[in-house]
């Protein structure tokens, strides 16, 4: 008989148990069209600041080359608000900007509640199940300087290994799938729901912990590269160790 821990994740080497295709999918998919409305947005304003406020008027912390609002804002004379240099300034905008924020945003906005409902079911399922303990973080002994070189070496030489889809991992997977199921992901709806001004009016204490809605921003664009990163690298890891059999098994589970 299985232990109790283990209700709800049976699964067979090589493959995947229902819950776990199941979210995968969600995740994924609501991922894919959170990453492609997020470029519409970003490409309205791709320049990133820390702390409340942020405007073309202001320097950035630093800017993405993307899009047509890459270094094309034009502006009239500055003039202050107040008194003394240095303060609030206000120009008139020489020529109106690319804009796609409004069905973007609303996808986005859309998206978000298929992948924080995705996520919210898989975290859950992870503690009551114990697949977290199982499969995605490594046991007693396993983190070691030696462990994780051999497993990065075995990475970085082709033809690379092909072990059967799904658990057990390599050292390699564990550390990447537990940063980003439990890091990286909870980051982008943390930063996310922080940037929305309803949210943040009735819970104020998120602007306190991120440091404001522009350092919020700004951290979210951090997670988002995290995890588009880690997509590319995934995508080619199946390309190169046999894309018909992990398809099928994160999909018919073997």
């Amino acid at each position: 008989m299985r232990r109790a821990g283990e209700l709800g994740d049976i699964q067979r080497i090589g493959g995947h148990s229902r819950w776990v295709r199941l979210t995968h999918w969600t995740i994924a998919l609501a991922v894919f069209v959170l990453i492609f409305s997020g470029l519409a947005i970003l490409m309205v304003h791709p320049r990133f600041y820390w702390g409340q406020a942020g405007n073309d008027l202001m320097r950035p912390l630093f800017e993405v080359p993307l899009g047509p609002n890459f270094h094309t804002q034009q502006f009239s004379a500055q003039t202050p608000f107040f008194a003394g240099s240095g303060g609030a300034a206000t120009a008139d905008r020489l020529a109106e900007p690319w804009n796609q924020n409004g069905w973007a945003r609303s996808l986005h906005f859309l998206a978000a509640w298929v992948f924080l409902a995705g996520l919210a079911a898989y975290l859950t399922l992870c503690a009551l199940t114990g697949h977290a303990r199982r499969r995605l973080l490594p046991g007693r002994g396993e983190l070691t300087g030696g462990a994780l070189g051999q497993d990065l070496r075995a990475h970085l030489t082709l033809p690379m290994p092909s072990p059967p889809p799904g658990a057990p991992y390599g050292l390699l997977q564990k550390l990447t799938y537990a940063f980003i199921a439990f890091l990286a992901l909870p980051l982008m709806v943390l930063t996310g729901v922080t940037m929305s001004p309803a949210i943040a009016a009735n819970f104020p204490i998120l602007l306190d912990l991120l440091g404001g809605t522009q350092s919020a921003r700004t951290l979210h664009f951090f997670a988002f590269s995290c995890i588009a990163l880690f997509l590319l690298v995934h995508l080619a890891m199946i390309a190169l160790t046999g894309p018909v059999r992990h398809l099928r098994a994160i999909i018919l589970g073997a």
